[in-house]
């Protein structure tokens, strides 16, 4: 058998592959658009639950994912790019540094309960925050931050040495080589574990549940201090444990976060795609 008939078993080998993951995907998000779209409409966006959440729609569960989302990029983004700024650009390559990116490596692998258990001891229970929308974002800030670090640190580190050596060359200091040009061209990396980050605190269950989400609760927060709805949890709530839920509103429900989810991450794209356009090499 000579390379090319080899070069072909591959790349069918390769395409076999691909479909096999992406088939059983686009297969979920039909059946869940399908059955999704009968009970979509104005009320089911914008009403309360009631009836048992049999009725209305889920606009505090909306609200809620969203500002838990938001939440979250507050407190993740800043500490979780400084410190692969940190990582990548000032700390030395010692047995502290690799210590501090295998603990990293390590914690995003954590399973996402544990991340759940912790915030109920520390902010729910020791810091006295109770089950609050505070409590909830500061432990999904926690469980993003490994994939922030991780990726932007990556990003930052595929940046070319020489940006750096004619920054410094022309008087530069170090932080304004990092601010200027570092970081500019870094961008399109970061943006990219950012919405990875985001996106994963968007749609999980475990750590809202320890800390902040409400089983029921047809009303908008008050305060960082209250409890909130969230589509994730809701979603669980109505599939498990309400007797009799139809199942069109349970499609509807993982229709509106699935569309919340493609809709974050089709701005990233845009705005990735947009400094990727402006990178210089």
């Amino acid at each position: 058998m000579n390379r090319s008939h080899v070069q072909k078993i591959g790349f069918v080998f390769l395409t076999l592959c691909a479909i096999a993951v992406v088939a059983p995907i686009l297969v979920v998000i039909g059946i869940v658009f399908i059955e999704g779209v009968r009970v979509m409409s104005w009320e089911f966006i914008s009403a309360v639950p009631h009836e048992g959440m049999k009725e209305g729609g889920i606009f505090p569960a909306i609200v809620g994912t969203l500002l838990l989302t938001l939440g979250t990029a507050i407190c993740a983004i800043p500490v979780g790019v400084g410190g692969s700024v940190y990582l990548a650009e000032y700390a030395k390559d010692n047995w502290m540094t690799r210590a501090i990116r295998l603990a990293i490596v390590n914690l995003a692998g954590i399973p996402s309960i544990v991340y759940g258990l912790f915030g109920l001891g520390m902010f729910v229970l020791f810091m006295h925050m109770g089950t609050s929308i505070i409590a909830g974002v500061l432990t999904l800030a926690i469980m993003t931050l490994p994939v922030i670090i991780s990726t932007s640190e990556e990003a930052l580190r595929s940046v070319p040495t020489e940006f750096r050596t004619v920054s410094a060359s022309l008087g530069g200091t170090r932080w304004q080589g990092i601010r200027n040009i570092v970081l500019p061209q870094a961008l399109p990396g970061i943006i990219t574990g950012i919405i990875l980050g985001l996106l994963r605190a968007a749609g999980e269950t475990a750590p809202i549940l320890f800390t902040v989400a409400a089983f029921y609760l047809p009303r908008l927060p008050q305060s960082p201090f209250d409890q909130v709805m969230a589509l994730p949890y809701h979603l669980y709530v109505i599939s498990t444990q309400v007797p009799g839920m139809p199942l069109s509103v349970q499609y509807g429900t993982a229709l509106v976060l699935l569309i919340l989810v493609l809709s974050m991450n089709f701005v990233a794209t845009i705005i990735r795609s947009y400094f990727r356009r402006r990178r210089q090499w």
